[in-house]
C-alpha cells in the first residue's frame, strides 16, 4: 500500500522539529514522478500546524524559457539539469540561507513558463523546504547545494511506480497514448534516471 503524503509528512516531521539553527533549509529530491511536490506541501502543512512557521520554494522556477530553450537546441529535453538556471538557484538558496528576505520565481504549469517576481520569502520563515529534482546531484553546480542545506531528504520510489506515474501525467494532458510513451521514455525517464544513479546520499531517506 502506499502511504498517503499526510502520512509520509507525520512520520517525518519530528526529524524536522529536532534541527536547530533560527532558519533551517530542507531539500525534498526525488526522480520525476516521486511525489516531491505532494510530500512538500503536506510537511510544510504539518509545520504550520506544529505552530512554526515553514514555506516550499520549487526548484520549477528555475526554468529557463522554451525561446531559450530552442536557442539551445534542448527545448525536447526541458527538466533536464541544462535547461535550468542552476547558478541562478544556488544563488537564491545561498541569499536564504543568510537569512535574507527573497523575492523569488514560480513556475506556470498551465502557460509552461517562469514567472519573475512571484513568490516572496519573508527573512522570519523559520523552515524553508525546497522540492525539486536535482537537489542532491552530485554535478556542478547542484554538488553546491548540498553544504546549504540543514536537512536532506530524498523521495524513494519503485522506477517502475515512476514510469507509472509518468505515463499517466501525459495521458491526463490528453496525449495520445503512443505520444505519451513517447515522450516518456525520451525525457522524462532519462531525468528519472539521472538522479537515480548520480545523486549524492540524503540524510534521510523516505518511501512514496
Amino acid at each position: 500500500m502506499t502511504s498517503r503524503p499526510e502520512d509520509t509528512a507525520q512520520t517525518t516531521l519530528p526529524h524536522l522539529l529536532a534541527l536547530t539553527g533560527s532558519r533551517k533549509l530542507i531539500a525534498v529530491a526525488g526522480p520525476p514522478g516521486s511525489g516531491k511536490s505532494s510530500v512538500s506541501a503536506a510537511l510544510c502543512l504539518a509545520l504550520q500546524n506544529a505552530g512554526r512557521s515553514a514555506a516550499v520554494v520549487p526548484m520549477d522556477g528555475f526554468h529557463l524559457d522554451n525561446a531559450v530553450l530552442m536557442q539551445r537546441g534542448i527545448l525536447a529535453r526541458k527538466g533536464a539539469p541544462a535547461s535550468f538556471d542552476a547558478l541562478g538557484f544556488v544563488h537564491m538558496v545561498r541569499r536564504i540561507a543568510a537569512g535574507e528576505d527573497v523575492i523569488y520565481p514560480v513556475f506556470d504549469r498551465e502557460r509552461d513558463i517562469a514567472i519573475a517576481g512571484a513568490a516572496h520569502l519573508p527573512s522570519d520563515t523559520e523552515f524553508v523546504l525546497f522540492e525539486g529534482n536535482y537537489l542532491h546531484l552530485r554535478d556542478a553546480p547542484w554538488c553546491d547545494l548540498m553544504p546549504l542545506w540543514t536537512l536532506s531528504i530524498a523521495i524513494e520510489t519503485p522506477r517502475e511506480a515512476l514510469a507509472n506515474r509518468l505515463l499517466q501525467r501525459w495521458l491526463d494532458h490528453g496525449l495520445p497514448k503512443s505520444q505519451a510513451i513517447a515522450r516518456r521514455d525520451a525525457n522524462d525517464m532519462p531525468n528519472a534516471d539521472l538522479v537515480l544513479s548520480s545523486s549524492l546520499p540524503a540524510d534521510l531517506t523516505i518511501s512514496n
